[in-house]
């Protein structure tokens, strides 16, 4: 898998999953925010977004040779 996902991009993936995941165990959003938030957070702490590869975004800074 390469990864797609890099910078301030991962941080507030990783974030705003964390969040979701929050408001849905402390009751504030439906059950559907434990699938989005679980999804984002994972994409986020994977570096890795299928949607992302389908649409041909690379967020990840390639490095110099």
């Amino acid at each position: 898998m390469t990864k797609n996902v890099g910078g301030m991009d991962r941080w507030l993936r990783i974030v705003a999953g964390l969040v979701l995941l929050g408001l849905t165990f402390n009751g504030n959003i439906g059950t559907w925010g434990w699938v989005v938030g679980a999804i984002v957070l994972a994409t986020g702490v994977f570096s890795m977004c299928g949607l992302y590869k389908l649409i041909g975004v690379n967020t990840c800074k390639v490095a110099k040779a």
